[in-house]
């Protein structure tokens, strides 16, 4: 037997939609358990998640979040180019270090009889 298309109201869609953004669980969990049909979630969540369309209210709050990830994509992008940097220098002096005669223990003029 067929599943009957169901529609749901607004006021729902928006429920559900906080309920995936608030929590830790995924949409195709929120789907199974409410029944809904697979990618509903997703859609509604472009539709009325928490960046909604460009006519919303919130199009300058958005903008400013939008730029604050940038900033910290740059920093992290930065942040990785000295890791990068440093790891070189390490798997340089690990190279070098490993390619170091060892001691001469023959050639030491103490002979290790101390005290008598």
């Amino acid at each position: 037997m067929a599943k009957r298309h169901q529609r749901y109201t607004e006021e729902y869609k928006r429920q559900i939609v906080a309920l995936y953004e608030g929590s830790d669980r995924s949409a195709a969990s929120l789907e199974r358990e409410y029944e809904l049909s697979r990618g509903s979630v997703w859609r509604w969540t472009k539709q009325y998640g928490a960046e909604p369309e460009a006519d919303s209210k919130g199009g300058a709050n958005s903008q400013e979040v939008r730029s604050a990830e940038a900033e910290r994509i740059r920093k992290l992008e930065r942040e990785n180019v000295i890791l990068r940097q440093e790891r070189d220098i390490l798997k340089k002096a690990i190279a070098i270090f490993s390619q170091a005669k060892p001691i001469d223990t023959h050639s030491l003029k103490d002979t290790g009889k101390r005290g008598r």
